[in-house]
């Protein structure tokens, strides 16, 4: 086909070369396009300048066929790595097929305004890029790892700064997901290896919560006691210069089902574990906000002894059948309000994005059949039906909001609809911060082997932004972690904005309420 197209561009006293110049491609249609004659120059200026050939050999003079064998980068003897999987990597044909998805343009090595790579950008080492990461499963899936390389100590420690922050799937021209391929190779460490006290205190957060939380002061108050952190980090590898979150419970979230106007518009909300046991003031506020702007609010698995979680801790410690079981439990529970048309609203982003980015290669697509339209963080929800709802919005003690988005509302495209909800509060001007990952990525920031490189990610550029601000200015964060990290970081208390959109509503309900009596 290709030796047409050259004689049809020939025929036609074209050019077979453009801005790209010749090499491999082009150079064995010299012949055709010059003729011998130029050719013989192209040959002589070249024995004059390179007469040992070590300038860029095989293109213009002497060029190898285009389709010779020998110069792929995957010979005829490569090896696809059908290793056995525990996600359905299908739609890429193959878990080799997602790791080729790299094509090793680097993009992941800049240090732009972006997010991608936050583990490159705070060590400049090749080996924790997402190329990097790559070409280490290359080795793998060639078979120059080894027979057990996906639970090898070399691919623990290439994976081992990956915060998940999906920004490689949004940023990369390829779209190469490392993060869910980081998932598949923890499964294999997991299987090989068991995990740690500490990772499994954090796999299975979600299952013992709801016991703990009643005693949760108690766990509060033993972090202050003289040694305890020291202790802590001992027995579970936690780090000793964080505190760990702190529990909280709330009795109002676990009392009700609904609330707002029995004709009002619909919404179940997810509260996942975070906003339920760490952030119960996040999930009041969102019920208070939906339910005052006219919505008739679900709590979406009402069970307080056995709430829903979305797998995402058992997936990150590679317990896929955890996180499977898990994920059939709650579609069980929301099925009937996805059959309804009802929404699914969620607060938490790697929580309520799970079930849009991770489901489909978890289950089956008949049992996710609805879900993905039907999954909501908050902020998209507010944006899609602002003309609908009822917010009646005042001035808050805040002129100004500095705005640092969690890596997978980026990555999901999300972050701009929390700038719109915010810049509907009155007199409050939004500033978004330009900045990677915070670093904190979920538990990555508590663990005392990363806890370093987890500061390094935030000092980058995050904090000292935030260092700068002016008093008087609210400080929004869009993750559980990134508030975490923002409040051990710097003097500020982080909030969701859902914190700001609910004063603002009793601002504006007080305001009417003066005006009235």
């Amino acid at each position: 086909m290709l030796k047409q197209a050259f004689s049809i561009v020939k025929e036609y006293e074209g050019s077979h070369s453009g801005e790209h110049g010749d090499g491999i491609v082009r150079s064995e249609f010299h012949p055709i396009m010059f003729g011998d004659r130029m050719l013989n120059i192209f040959e002589n200026v070249k024995e004059i300048i390179d007469p040992g050939g070590l300038f860029n050999p095989g293109k213009i003079v002497d060029p190898p066929l285009m389709d010779d064998r020998s110069l792929f980068r995957y010979g005829p003897d490569y090896l696809d790595g059908k290793s056995p999987t525990q996600l359905d990597w299908s739609t890429w044909g193959g878990f080799a097929g997602a790791v080729e998805m790299c094509n090793n343009n680097g993009t992941c090595r800049k240090r732009d305004a972006a997010v991608m790579c936050p583990s490159f950008r705070a060590t400049g080492d090749e080996t924790h890029s997402t190329r990097g990461r790559a070409n280490t499963l290359r080795l793998a899936l060639t078979g120059q790892l080894g027979p057990t390389a996906f639970s090898s100590s070399e691919m623990a420690e290439s994976m081992s700064l990956c915060v998940g922050c999906k920004a490689c799937k949004r940023e990369c021209p390829t779209g190469v997901d490392m993060a869910r391929m980081k998932l598949e190779l923890q499964a294999s460490q997991t299987a090989a290896h068991g995990l740690s006290i500490g990772q499994r205190l954090v796999a299975y957060l979600p299952r013992y919560a709801p016991a703990v939380a009643g005693v949760g002061p108690l766990f509060n108050t033993v972090q202050k006691l003289p040694g305890a952190t020291r202790c802590i980090e001992a027995l579970t590898g936690f780090t000793r210069h964080r505190p760990l979150p702190h529990w909280h419970k709330s009795k109002r979230l676990n009392s009700i089902t609904r609330t707002g106007p029995a004709d009002g518009q619909p919404v179940a909300i997810l509260l996942d574990t975070f906003s339920r046991w760490f952030e119960p003031s996040n999930g009041e506020a969102m019920v208070n906000v939906l339910a005052g702007a006219g919505c008739r609010v679900h709590i979406a698995g009402a069970d307080n002894k056995n709430p829903l979680c979305c797998g995402r801790t058992f997936l990150a410690a590679g317990l896929i059948d955890e996180a499977r079981h898990e994920a059939r439990r709650l579609l069980k529970a929301v099925k009937p309000f996805i059959d309804q048309g009802i929404p699914l609203v969620g607060l938490e982003p790697s929580c309520l994005l799970t079930l849009r980015d991770e489901y489909d290669v978890l289950l089956p697509p008949s049992e996710t059949k609805g879900l993905k339209n039907m999954s909501f963080l908050l902020e998209e929800y507010l944006v899609q039906k602002s003309a609908d709802l009822s917010l009646n919005l005042g001035p808050t003690q805040y002129k100004q909001a500095a705005l640092h988005c969690h890596c997978h509302q980026k990555a999901f495209a999300t972050a701009k609809d929390v700038e719109t909800v915010l810049n509907w509060i009155p007199d409050l001007t939004v500033n978004p911060i330009t900045s990677s990952c915070c670093g904190m990525a979920g538990d990555f920031g508590h663990w005392a082997k990363t806890y370093n490189v987890s500061m390094n990610m935030a000092e980058l550029s995050l904090l000292p932004a935030l260092r700068t601000l002016e008093p008087n200015t609210a400080v929004v964060g869009g993750g559980t972690s990134c508030r975490q990290q923002i409040s051990h970081g710097t003097d500020h208390d982080a909030v969701h904005f859902v914190q700001l959109l609910y004063q603002s509503m009793t601002h504006s309900t007080a305001v009417k309420s003066d005006s009235t009596g």
